[in-house]
């Protein structure tokens, strides 16, 4: 199986900001009013410099990323609102 190129982010690690390669898993929630795509997601974070390894079985981290938009609503997309 080929090696995908990831991107990079800044990341704060203890010695201060570092760039670190990274995956976004994004969420749909389905409810009564149909599926919608989560404004955000899980972030998986190679942990290294360099490292192409991010899932946290064999030494990845993650991080939750969310995207502010004032027109989503969870209540709303899964139909309780």
């Amino acid at each position: 199986q080929p090696t995908l190129a990831l991107s990079t982010c800044p990341i704060a690690m203890a010695s201060g900001v570092a760039p670190r390669h990274v995956d976004l898993r994004p969420f749909v929630l389905q409810g009564a009013n149909g599926a919608r795509v989560v404004p955000g997601g899980l972030t998986r974070v190679a942990m290294t410099e360099k490292s192409l390894v991010v899932n946290s079985s064999q030494g990845g981290g993650t991080k939750d990323t969310w995207v502010i938009d004032d027109a989503w609503s969870a209540e709303e997309a899964m139909g309780q609102a």
